[in-house]
């Protein structure tokens, strides 16, 4: 499956250690990331992620592949200080639009990983 990970300055230590605690169910996927976040995360757990351009143009490169339908599951730790300023609501509707599973926050985050581990989003291959 293809894993979307976008983290705000604020919230990037907290995908770090998201993805060093979850590093064998994410080690099973493709990862794609905004620039700065892809290169924490591969730096901290050794993952391979695909890294796309740094800031508001990476996360317009996710949300484009979140339009065609390219990604299965989302992981957007955003600071709540920097919602008006980012994408968020356009990825949240294309979401929404295109049945893809997102974290907002690393409750819901959790939930979805251990699902994932499960096998429960399998019915996101038969949607493509």
């Amino acid at each position: 499956m293809n894993i979307a990970l976008i983290a705000h300055d604020q919230k990037k230590e907290l995908m770090e250690a998201f993805c060093i605690a979850y590093k064998y169910v994410l080690s099973k996927h493709k990862l794609f990331a905004t620039g700065r976040t892809g290169a924490i995360v591969s730096e901290a757990s050794d993952l391979e992620v695909f890294s796309l351009a740094y800031g508001k143009l990476g996360e317009q490169q996710i949300i484009a592949r979140i339009a065609y339908n390219e990604m299965d599951l989302v992981i957007y730790f955003a600071d709540p200080d920097e919602i008006n300023d980012s994408g968020l609501i356009e990825l949240l509707s294309l979401c929404d639009r295109n049945n893809i599973p997102i974290a907002t926050n690393l409750a819901t985050a959790e939930v979805l990983i251990n699902g994932l581990q499960r096998g429960d989003f399998a019915w996101r291959d038969l949607l493509k």
